[in-house]
C-alpha cells in the first residue's frame, strides 16, 4: 500500500480548512484516511500550521511520500530538516 501525506479539505464553501492526513494514494482526496497528522488554516494571518511531529516522523520513516504542499508545510515546521539530519546521522 502506497501511503501519502496530503491535505484533506474541510470547512465551508469559500472558507477552506485542511487536515494533514496519511492516506492510501488510491483513496479520494476527501475520502478514507489512515491517521490525522495535523491541521492547516490558510485564512489566518499568518497561516496557522499545527503538526504532530512524532506522527509525521513515523510516517516519513515508514516511507510515506508527502504531497508538494505538505512537504512545504513540513519544511516550515522544521520536520523535514530533522528527518534529513536523522538519515544523515546513520
Amino acid at each position: 500500500m502506497a501511503v501519502k501525506l496530503r491535505l484533506r479539505r474541510m470547512g465551508a464553501k469559500k472558507r477552506p480548512f485542511y487536515r494533514i492526513v496519511a492516506a492510501d494514494s488510491r483513496s479520494p482526496r476527501d475520502g478514507r484516511f489512515i491517521e490525522i497528522i495535523g491541521t492547516y488554516n490558510p485564512l489566518t494571518d499568518p497561516a496557522e500550521i499545527k503538526i504532530d511531529e512524532e506522527k509525521a516522523m513515523k510516517w516519513l520513516k515508514e516511507g510515506a511520500k508527502p504531497s508538494d504542499t505538505v512537504r512545504d508545510l513540513l519544511s516550515k515546521a522544521g520536520i523535514m530538516t530533522k528527518l534529513h539530519e536523522q538519515k544523515g546521522g546513520k
